[in-house]
């Protein structure tokens, strides 16, 4: 994921980080449940940056919300903008199609809002046209998933994809090396293998296990998605029929690997999760199942994002740094959620 941007009206690609008096957050991509998320509760803004200025119009485009979290991203930017008395904020048609994505945002850069925030389908198709707005004069907060060119983008602000693999596999590292496990059984249950952000995620997971001398048994993905979660998960339950722990990369098809793990009646595990939804946290909390943890990748972000542009179109920085610009590069962290502090990442979860 990625970022880059200019001045008055601007499109927001969604993101959320701790911004001074910007709210803060951070979670994970593709496709699954249409439920809304729960947005971070936010205070009204009247004070310091968030006391009303200019006028801005931030445009903003993302995918289609066939997924929990790519809903979740939508809902986030549509009530941070709320917040702001002098923020206009005009969403174009959320879209799975990338030919409609950019003849959306081209609507957009005619429309000469002051600033773009952008959660492109595919940040090496969207590219071209993030540099048109950018070379029209309308800086781009690029959300999540980054485009290759940094001249076509103000900002980026995103997740963690290598940090959630590091933290999902210090956790499972650790308990098993606590709980005396030699040559433990891990399996993986990727989202979509080809994508950079997978591949990112794997890394880390591997990383942080080969630091406990453990790795990953058996590795396959499930594509983002319920169905795919069930097949893959009864498939890797079936060829193993001992398991010690297993990392879901996405909470979205984690409802159906979980779903597959109740019908084959194992529990001899436990399993992490991935993204931070608040269906998998309310799981954690009664600790009745295998989930004991998910690791985040918050659609929070996407506030964060429109609070970006915002501060950048109004040529304001962050009031925490002392640097007079908002940042480049914003990369949140990736948290690791668990029955003791649940209660305190519940807020900001998305609903799967």
């Amino acid at each position: 994921m990625s970022t880059s941007l200019p001045r008055r009206g601007f499109l927001v690609g969604g993101g959320v980080v701790g911004v001074g008096a910007l709210v803060s957050a951070c979670t994970s991509n593709e496709p699954a449940a249409t439920s809304s998320s729960a947005a971070a509760p936010a205070p009204a803004a009247t004070a310091g940056n968030d006391a009303p200025g200019e006028k801005v119009v931030i445009g903003f485009s993302a995918p289609a919300a066939d997924h929990g979290w790519i809903a979740a991203i939508t809902k986030n930017a549509q009530d941070a903008a709320k917040q702001y008395s002098d923020v206009e904020f005009k969403p174009v048609e959320p879209t799975n199609d990338i030919n409609a994505q950019i003849s959306a945002v081209e609507s957009l850069i005619a429309a000469k809002v002051g600033a773009l925030v952008i959660l492109p389908n595919d940040g090496q198709q969207l590219n071209q046209i993030a540099r048109q707005a950018t070379d029209a004069g309308i800086p781009v907060v690029n959300l999540d998933r980054v485009f290759p060119d940094k001249l076509s983008y103000r900002t980026w602000i995103g997740g963690d994809n290598y940090g959630m693999g590091v933290a999902a596999g210090q956790f499972i590292g650790k308990r098993l090396k606590d709980k005396g496990a030699s040559n433990p059984v891990i399996l993986e249950i990727q989202g979509i293998a080809t994508l950079p952000l997978t591949q990112d995620r794997s890394k880390g997971f591997a990383d942080a296990l080969k630091t406990y001398g453990f790795s990953v048994a058996a590795q396959q993905d499930a594509q983002f998605t319920v169905e795919s979660g069930t097949k893959v998960a009864t498939n890797l339950l079936q060829a193993h029929k001992k398991i010690d722990a297993i990392w879901n990369h996405d909470d979205d098809q984690g409802i159906g690997v979980l779903a597959a793990i109740k019908e084959a009646g194992r529990n001899e595990f436990f399993m992490v999760g991935g993204a931070g939804s608040a269906n998998a946290m309310r799981d954690i909390q009664a600790d009745t199942g295998v989930l004991k943890a998910t690791v985040t990748y918050s659609p929070t972000m996407a506030a964060s994002a429109i609070k970006l542009a915002r501060l950048i179109a109004q040529g304001k920085g962050m009031s925490d740094l002392l640097e007079k610009q908002v940042p480049q590069s914003i990369t949140l962290a990736s948290e690791t959620v668990t029955k003791e502090n649940a209660a305190q990442y519940l807020p900001l979860g998305f609903e799967s």
